[in-house]
């Protein structure tokens, strides 16, 4: 599971989209790449053939890889709408593979979210509030 930690985003809303869009989302993307995705998860060549008209995104393997969590610092409700599109739009855009994102502070919730996204291979496109009070009570 590749997971990429959101640091540094300013306190308002709309400031901390644009600096996730400038800043984090290239990194999101080059983590969602074939060649890092494959070397992600142990596969394969350096060089990946496409037939005409199949997707370029990787296939996540049956072991639970394909996954990409984002990790964001706790934030309030101004910023659920921008957060919630951004990992929406990165999951639509990379099927197969499995992208959500988690909002917390605290590590142990953290790490509870993160064990229940491996091992729910459904689950994608989810933007996941964590209550800090409740370590892993999503709210």
């Amino acid at each position: 599971m590749a997971r990429l930690r959101v640091e540094g985003l300013p306190e308002g809303a709309l400031e901390a989209a644009a600096v996730f869009h400038a800043k984090w989302l290239p990194k999101a993307i080059a983590l969602l790449s074939p060649l890092s995705f494959r070397a992600e998860i142990g596969g394969g060549d350096s060089q990946q053939s496409t037939a005409p008209g199949a997707s370029p995104h990787p296939n996540p393997s049956p072991e639970g890889e394909g996954l990409l969590t984002l990790i964001f610092p706790a934030a309030d409700h101004r910023h659920t709408g921008w957060r919630l599109a951004a990992v929406q739009s990165l999951a639509r855009e990379y099927t197969p593979a499995r992208i959500n994102a988690i909002a917390s502070d605290d590590e142990a919730a953290i790490s509870a979210a993160l064990a229940y996204l491996e091992a729910a291979d459904g689950v994608t496109g989810q933007y996941l509030p964590l209550d800090d009070a409740g370590a892993g009570t999503v709210v």
